[in-house]
């Protein structure tokens, strides 16, 4: 996994975590921490949140490892 798609996926599970805080409690944790949803800031924040969602869909089409690896042959001689 390359570093923009760590940063993406840290980003994405940041987006998570709020929108779990939004639909439970009624709370927006970065518009509270940055001034809002309407400031500059808490929007760059929702746009970088967004926009590494979407370099996250290409690891579900990304095969695995696990799939890709081939299970040994047993009792081969």
């Amino acid at each position: 996994m390359s570093g923009i798609q760590r940063t993406a996926l840290v980003l994405t599970i940041i987006g998570a975590i709020n929108w779990g805080l939004i639909g439970f409690f009624q709370f927006d944790l970065i518009a509270a921490i940055f001034g809002g949803q309407a400031s500059a800031l808490s929007r760059i924040i929702y746009g970088l949140v967004g926009i590494a969602g979407l370099i996250n869909l290409g690891l579900l089409f990304k095969p695995s490892a696990e799939v890709e690896r081939t299970e040994p042959k047993m009792n081969e001689q």
